[in-house]
């Protein structure tokens, strides 16, 4: 068994010079000086559907432009792994979860595995997420120093699989977090540092596209592109709550009797749960004709995201839980009007009243709706602050910064970029 190799592709980092500040870009140059040749693995569960994987098909060739030498593999595993996997990350974003030793013998099983096959000599290994997180649990396979990013809440996670998974994780170098609350509580963790993710200006998906573009590739999939639109973008998955913006959605409809919905999600290999929650879905639809649910099977892809986007009155993201929520910052870069869940690290994106609307139910939901409907020009002028936030905080070239900083601070050497990262120490 060998793990599966990732193809990213090129870019280039200089395309990225009119969109990033200079002091990025300068602090990218010095920081790579001392890590030329330094060999780079990045280890995730899947590489299509969801935020990790649209970050790494940016963030490993970026990291080869710089002069490291990177790769990114995807671990192996069958529908047993991934259910025990799923359970694991619903646990850890707070639902009600004790594994069972069978579970607990799965996920194991398959990380040793993993390990295993994980061949070659690497300076750093970075470890997206709990899918692998015990990898490290037998040894240290190609060497180097470990890193465990963890893409998700865990604010306030299941006791008993942060304590199962707690063993695991303390064997890393350091760990990174998108928020100081993420940080378990009474966990043993290696010294935690704190980012957010980012999203690629430059990619398909968040490229410039105009109305007219937009317009044209929504109309393909029945939209009728003279009455408004609403659309969220995000797994088929509880923690967003679809169900929850149908109710929004009918609600708003009484006053806007002409208003579209498009939920559009991507089935992921690693997302067992994603099949029943997208039936769910379609079943609270109710065969409405003005509901639209597609992803990728309908051929919706990168291109075809952005164009929904930008074509929507308001984009939606009414998550109960969220990591971060890259959706709400694709948004916010396009300038559209964001309404979304006052929850994890959209708050970070979203200042409510001053770059969108956030809220905690469905009532609010429908009632920010209808004021983007009602007052355009508010909406504009609050979309467009909300893309400076990004601009200067979200974007790719600020995330490669924060990695670079990271490696030197391993390896030992002291860099302004590198006393600026946010560590919170060991917790426990």
């Amino acid at each position: 068994m060998q793990l599966q190799p990732v193809n990213v592709g090129h870019k280039a980092l200089a395309d990225y010079a009119t969109i990033a500040s200079r002091g990025v870009m300068d602090q990218i140059r010095t920081l790579a000086e001392a890590l030329q040749g330094k060999r780079v693995l990045h280890l995730s569960a899947t590489a299509f559907g969801g935020g990790v994987a649209e970050i790494l098909y940016t963030l490993v060739p970026l990291m080869r432009d710089a002069g490291l030498e990177t790769e990114w593999q995807v671990i192996n595993g069958q529908d047993e792994f991934f259910d025990v996997t799923k359970s694991i990350h619903n646990a850890l974003q707070g639902a009600d979860v004790t594994l069972t030793d069978e579970q607990k013998k799965i996920f194991h099983g398959y990380n040793r595995a993993n390990a295993e096959a994980l061949d070659g000599a690497w300076d750093f290994v970075i470890v997206h997420d709990p899918q692998p997180a015990a990898i490290l649990d037998g040894g240290r396979p190609g060497g180097g120093r470990w890193i465990w990013r963890c893409h998700i809440d865990l604010s306030a996670p299941s006791r008993d699989v942060i304590d199962f998974l707690a063993p695991s994780l303390a064997r890393y170098d350091a760990a990174v977090f998108h928020r100081r609350e993420y940080v378990p509580a009474g966990t043993p963790l290696p010294r935690a540092y704190i980012w957010p993710p980012a999203i690629d200006p430059l990619a398909p998906k968040n490229m410039a596209l105009s109305p007219e573009d937009a317009a044209y590739i929504v109309d393909q999939f029945g939209i009728d592109v003279e009455r408004p639109l609403i659309t969220q973008v995000s797994r088929f998955d509880p923690w967003k709550d679809p169900l929850g913006v149908i109710e929004a959605w009918r609600i708003v409809r009484e006053e806007h009797p002409g208003l579209q919905l498009a939920l559009v999600g991507s089935m992921a290999h690693d997302d067992p749960e994603g099949w029943d929650y997208y039936n769910r879905t379609v079943e609270a639809a109710a065969g409405d004709p003005d509901v639209y649910i597609l992803s990728n099977l309908n051929n919706v892809g990168s291109v075809e995201v952005n164009a929904f986007q930008v074509h929507s009155a308001a984009v939606l993201q009414k998550s109960i839980r969220e990591g971060f929520g890259l959706t709400v910052t694709e948004a916010l870069w396009k300038g559209r009007p964001v309404v979304a869940g006052n929850v994890g690290g959209i708050v970070d994106q979203v200042t409510h009243g001053e770059t969108g609307w956030l809220v905690g139910s469905v009532e609010e939901c429908a009632r920010a709706v209808s004021e983007v409907l009602a007052e355009p020009d508010i909406a504009r002028a609050m979309a467009k602050a909300g893309k400076e936030h990004v601009r200067s905080r979200f974007l790719t070239p600020r995330l490669l910064r924060d990695w670079l900083a990271l490696f030197n601070v391993l390896d030992g050497r002291e860099t302004d970029a590198g006393s600026a990262l946010a560590a919170v120490g060991a917790a426990g």
